[in-house]
């Protein structure tokens, strides 16, 4: 199984904070993994070093057979597609649609002098449709709501056919609905056994897509646990991120986590029945 990302030891520390802190991380091309941990546990430093935008105080990291610190990171970035909520603030609200999907060919945010073949422009179209927003081609984004932003920043990050596809809490900001349609357009995409290996950083067990994999849960800039999902996501697991105790349910493929009343939670993971 071909390995699309190794992380060895790394640590990320800024000033007297030690963000991130000896990373052993392993990503093969057919994985789907989900981050999870509070707020502060380190996930988006942990995304920003994977999509080679930040590169560690120690440790190693190889990304797609290439050391970072040792490569050409604007090289290596355009072969990652990547979605987050800093990346759709940079968008131009005047923007179109089409526009912010099809400049991800040169890695970049708005129009500019470049130019773009028809044939970059169908695969545009097509993505849209892929992720339920073609309609919307013609849109400028500032006019979008933001789910369909966000499907919008989702068919961009795979503009560029990335060979790993890094999604920061895509469905943050959303209402159910929302969520909802935006969860069963990422279980499409990873389910699809063509699409590249995919790692996506959430808060909430409730916005796993099926089709995900793996899980790593993360506290403090330190890996609590890591591993296949059902194995990893357990109540002590959870209940130890979180610091919280906390009961897990899973029915038909989607979870669920609830605080245990007067702290008496039972470690183990509860499957609903189906």
């Amino acid at each position: 199984m071909a390995e699309v990302a190794e992380l060895v030891g790394v640590s990320v520390i800024r000033g007297s904070a030690e963000l991130l802190a000896d990373i052993d991380w392993q990503i093969n091309e057919s994985d789907r993994w989900v981050v999870i941990g509070p707020n502060g546990a380190g996930k988006t430093t942990l995304l920003q070093v994977l999509g080679a935008h930040l590169h560690p105080t120690g440790g190693m990291v190889d990304l797609l057979g290439e050391i970072l610190g040792a490569t050409d990171v604007f090289e290596l970035r355009p072969r990652i597609g990547m979605t987050s909520a800093a990346l759709a603030d940079k968008v131009p609200r005047g923007e179109k649609v089409t526009d912010v999907v099809v400049s991800a060919s040169y890695a970049v945010l708005g129009r500019w002098r470049e130019e773009y073949e028809e044939l970059d422009h169908e695969r545009a179209r097509e993505l849209l449709d892929q992720v339920g927003v073609a309609h919307l081609a013609e849109r400028t984004f500032s006019t979008l709501s933001e789910g369909e932003r966000k499907r919008v920043l989702v068919a961009r990050a795979l503009m560029s056919d990335p060979e790993l596809l890094l999604l920061d809490e895509p469905a943050a900001g959303l209402d159910l609905a929302g969520r909802e349609s935006l969860v069963g357009t990422l279980s499409r995409l990873a389910l699809d056994t063509r699409a590249p290996a995919q790692v996506l950083v959430t808060h909430h067990v409730e916005e796993i897509p099926l089709g995900i994999t793996h899980a790593l849960l993360l506290r403090g800039g330190r890996i609590v646990a890591s591993g296949p999902l059902r194995e990893t996501l357990t109540d002590a697991n959870m209940s130890e991120t979180f610091g919280l105790p906390l009961a897990l349910t899973e029915s038909d493929g989607r979870w669920a986590a609830r605080a245990v009343p007067n702290g008496s939670a039972r470690f183990t993971r509860r499957t609903a029945a189906r």
